[in-house]
């Protein structure tokens, strides 16, 4: 459930696996699946949301955070890799950073307008790559704190 909260996704859900002692490697399928679920979601209607909720009184400011954040990701990323976007967006995704997991680099593809089988490929590498970090800093974390 962590793995599929914005901002937190599996950055925080593999350290929580590893504090809880959980398996390793079905903590790390389970937080990549739950990172990956919310994908199709966020790239087919996130943008449809964002738009029609940006003038709501009670949902406008969120709404006109994440699509501020999403077209500033999306411009930043087309600025730097021009043709190379798929690199980009793997590596957007996948070097674990604030700010930079599978929602905020779906929505960012989604208004750049970059097709949904490019993003989805693109995403599911990027968290991966994550995933595998992620998962090596927790050991190196807890071994450390343990010993």
């Amino acid at each position: 459930m962590i793995s599929m909260i914005p901002l937190v996704e599996l950055r925080g859900a593999i350290p929580v696996s590893q504090a809880l002692q959980l398996p390793v490697v079905p903590s790390y399928m389970i937080c990549i699946l739950g990172n990956m679920i919310p994908v199709p979601f966020i790239y087919l209607f996130a943008r449809r949301f964002l738009e029609w909720g940006q003038d709501k009184k009670f949902i406008g400011g969120i709404c006109i955070f994440f699509l501020k954040k999403g077209n500033r990701a999306g411009q930043k990323l087309q600025e730097k890799a021009g043709s190379g976007i798929f690199i980009a967006i793997l590596l957007f995704v996948g070097i674990p950073l604030p700010g930079t997991g599978a929602w905020s680099g779906t929505l960012a593809a989604s208004l750049l307008g970059i097709k949904f089988k490019t993003t989805v490929t693109a995403v599911t590498l990027g968290v991966l790559l994550a995933g595998c970090i992620m998962m090596a800093g927790s050991f190196g974390l807890f071994s450390a704190i343990i010993h």
